[in-house]
């Protein structure tokens, strides 16, 4: 009964110039009906959270309830399993953003699957393994210096992947672990003023923007 009232709701919401826009965002929109972030939490705010619920909203396919998904799924109750099916499902890059943002960093598999996904060749699951890498920075108050500092090799090692999506993972998720304390913000910019003389556009590109911000934050 509630999943058909949500998607009744999500139906009822749809607005097809919010469609376009995501569009132009390089936002994939054949499932999806246009609804806003804004609107998905204020259901989520209006719904209990139920890992049950969550699986069968990302089973519709539908762009929006995927994301109400990761609002509405409880992380104690989360499967390895079920992390690695739903990151192959990923197919935009706002779903990869807020699963991994609100619901995959919250789970005891977060570094572990981190780690694991940076190493993919998909571009949607190579990027979740990279905004996991932002979002513990952010969010996993529990996680050490040590333990973000393990992510700075991998951040190299990648560093020179062109793809867009990824390669925008790879500069926040440096950005995020420098942006955590004094000593990460000295140990990210080391890494950046390396990944700086690696020969590869996409290399230099993640070390440049690393580098005006973390200096910005380092003297403020």
């Amino acid at each position: 009964m509630l999943y058909d009232a949500i998607i009744s709701r999500l139906k009822f919401l749809s607005n097809d110039e919010n469609r376009e826009g995501m569009a132009r965002f390089g936002i994939r929109t054949e499932n999806a009906y246009g609804v806003s972030v804004t609107e998905l939490r204020k259901i989520a705010r209006l719904t209990d959270p139920s890992h049950d619920l969550a699986l069968r909203l990302w089973s519709s396919g539908i762009h929006e309830a995927r994301i109400l998904a990761a609002f509405l799924d409880e992380p104690d109750k989360v499967t390895e399993r079920q992390m690695d099916a739903w990151v192959r499902d990923f197919d935009s890059w706002d779903v990869c953003d807020q699963v991994c943002g609100n619901l995959f960093d919250k789970t005891e598999f977060a570094q572990k699957k981190a780690f694991e996904w940076s190493h993919e060749k998909d571009e949607f699951v190579k990027r979740a393994g990279f905004v996991m890498m932002a979002a513990i920075a952010v969010h996993d108050k529990t996680a050490d210096d040590k333990d973000l500092e393990r992510f700075l090799p991998v951040i190299k090692r990648e560093c020179t992947d062109e793809r867009n999506y990824v390669k925008k993972a790879v500069n926040w998720a440096l950005r995020q672990i420098g942006n955590r304390d004094a000593n990460l913000i000295r140990l990210a910019l080391k890494a950046a003023e390396e990944i700086s003389k690696v020969d590869s556009p996409a290399a230099k590109w993640i070390a440049s923007d690393a580098i005006r911000e973390l200096e910005r934050k380092k003297f403020s």
